[in-house]
């Protein structure tokens, strides 16, 4: 078999963290009864007019400048016309000719190393509802989501495998969060790709004919999608067929795709202008404006965290992953100063318990005030460190006020060196062992009878305390 190279553009839709649709009042909120977030101007009722939302601009807009776009000055809406029973207007308001971004890069890191990914265009466009196909013999509608304002981010064909795709995705991802222009949660459809890809033998110049897999909501299923579609076309030019140009449906389940329909070319979807709608004129103050309250993305805050924290590189890069986890780093550092200690305490407990409870990190509903309130009766010597992570869990699971819990529970630290000396003695009368290996000189014993007393305390001992006593009490035997 001669060797084949994958070419791969990504056509992501984002759907914006406004309050509102893109061309009228209703809700954007995600659920609801359906058709319940719906008006005559979203449901496409003759004579209705658009009115547009300000902020999608300035999304768009700060989208665009993050990817590093030209933004398109005097930018305008076309009509994308074809008919699905989703589309209550026959046509969708979006843009072809004049898109607000254009000619950007953005820098993605895999194990081959750095590489730059063009950014074709972004546009903003408005989206469709919703089909339900019902058990029954019918397919029910639900507008809800109809006029929801979206930007589609259209990659340059720089792809080159799964890897690639997976590490763009999560990198513009990781950048439209930091933004706040959406909350990219795919399980809601706020996130959506569709993959174009094509083969062709390693060292040619022209592209092969391309299939395009639409709607695409999670990253695993995407890495299987780009492979098993690669290995497809392989197959067919192997054998001497032909690629056919066409939209496919990815089974995830049966890990193989589906030929939909014959994919469409820009003339057969009638573009034009937008003829309820003028021009969008940006100046230049508006745009500067925009760059000028951009935030600071997570590659900045990563080195930030290096220089102004001292914390190291691995774990910067774990905290930032996430815009959360990094806003509860930030807010736990800002209440209790003590940032290795936040790192150390979301880089090992925290990230146990995700593990363990499977969860995201955008799940985890502690404040940063409770993680603040541990740490500092940790490190105050309030609470024992084996007590803080038992009080940690807690925190996680339950959401309780620590300093309450420890209260209630009796788990603060004893001090008392009557009770200590008392319960280092049971240790030591029950353990004589152990004590004859620490007069042989085998130190290690000591540790031994300690971890038996930290024990026998529930961990509630003053550590340091125990460590003096017993070494008294040992070598006075």
């Amino acid at each position: 078999m001669q060797a084949y190279e994958t070419v791969i553009g990504l056509e992501v839709h984002v759907e914006l963290s406004t309050k509102t649709k893109i061309f009228c009042n209703c809700s954007t909120k995600f659920g609801g009864e359906p058709n319940s977030h719906c008006c005559p101007v979203c449901t496409g009722m003759p004579g209705t007019l658009p009115v547009l939302n300000k902020q999608v601009v300035e999304y768009a807009i700060a989208t665009g400048l993050a990817l590093n776009c030209t933004i398109t000055q005097q930018c305008m809406f076309d009509r994308k016309n074809y008919f699905y029973p989703d589309l209550p207007k026959a046509y969708q308001v979006s843009q072809l000719y004049l898109p607000i971004g254009r000619n950007g890069e953005i820098e993605i890191e895999t194990e081959s190393g750095m590489k730059k990914i063009g950014i074709h265009e972004i546009h903003m466009e408005e989206d469709a509802g919703k089909l339900i196909h019902d058990e029954g013999d019918c397919t029910l509608v639900d507008y809800n989501r109809s006029g929801i304002p979206l930007i589609e981010i259209v990659s340059a064909p720089d792809l080159r495998s799964a890897e690639e795709a997976i590490a763009y995705l999560e990198k513009l991802k990781l950048i439209l969060q930091y933004l706040g222009v959406s909350d990219c949660r795919m399980q809601e459809g706020s996130l959506r790709a569709d993959i174009n890809l094509s083969v062709r033998k390693v060292g040619a110049k022209e592209f092969g004919i391309r299939t395009e897999m639409k709607n695409m909501n999670s990253f695993k299923a995407i890495a299987r999608a780009i492979e098993g579609e690669s290995r497809r076309q392989i197959e067919l030019l192997e054998n001497g067929q032909q690629v056919i140009q066409e939209t496919r449906r990815w089974d995830d389940s049966k890990n193989t795709s589906f030929a939909m329909r014959s994919k469409e070319d820009a003339k057969d979807y009638r573009y034009f202008p937008e003829p309820d709608l003028p021009q969008i004129e940006i100046s230049n103050e508006w745009i500067e404006a925009i760059r000028k309250g951009q935030p600071e993305l997570r590659d900045e805050k990563m080195l930030r965290y290096e220089k102004e924290f001292g914390i190291p590189a691995y774990d910067a890069s774990i905290i930032t992953s996430d815009k959360h986890l990094a806003d509860l780093f930030e807010e736990t550092v800002a209440l209790c100063g003590h940032p290795k200690e936040v790192s150390n305490w979301l880089m090992m407990e925290t990230m146990r318990l995700l593990r363990e409870e499977e969860m995201d990190a955008e799940q985890i509903s502690f404040s940063p005030i409770q993680l603040a309130k541990l740490i500092k009766m940790t490190l105050e010597g309030k609470i024992t460190r084996t007590i803080a992570k038992e009080v940690f869990e807690k925190i996680f699971k339950e959401n309780i006020d620590p300093e309450e819990y420890v209260e209630q529970k009796g788990l603060g630290i004893v001090s008392d060196e009557g009770i200590l000396r008392e319960t280092i003695q049971k240790i030591i009368a029950a353990n004589p062992q152990s004590v004859e290996d620490y007069k042989a000189g085998k130190h290690k014993a000591m540790g031994y009878l300690i971890g038996q007393t930290m024990k026998e305390m529930g961990g509630k001992a003053d550590p340091g305390k125990v460590n003096r006593i017993m070494k008294e009490t040992l070598d006075s035997l």
